[in-house]
């Protein structure tokens, strides 16, 4: 059986950086667009829905509902989206009692 003396150390394969380095939280592509949806939520009225330009969106709608949908389950929001030809609607729900 080797000890621990018998067992040479070996150089790290990764870097290592000390902890409050590392970043917290995700700042993806989609962050900019989402955090403007998510303000534009906040503000919504009930009965209402925002009416967004496919053509403003830095990428398609199936990715930024995905990371709407991200976000809006991380802040306990509760959302719907629809979309047609030229637009993506978004309004907000009521959560389940």
């Amino acid at each position: 059986m080797a000890s621990h003396s018998d067992v040479s150390a070996s150089e790290m394969t990764f870097q290592s950086i000390l902890q409050v380095d590392v970043p917290k939280g995700r700042d993806g592509k989609h962050k900019h667009i989402v955090m403007q949806l998510l303000s534009d939520i906040d503000q919504l009225e009930t009965g209402k829905a925002l009416r967004v330009p496919l053509a403003d969106l830095p990428d398609t709608k199936e990715n930024i509902r995905s990371a709407l949908n991200r976000a809006t389950r991380q802040r306990d929001i509760e959302v719907c989206t629809s979309s047609d030809a030229d637009f993506l609607y978004i309004w907000k729900t009521e959560s389940p009692a």
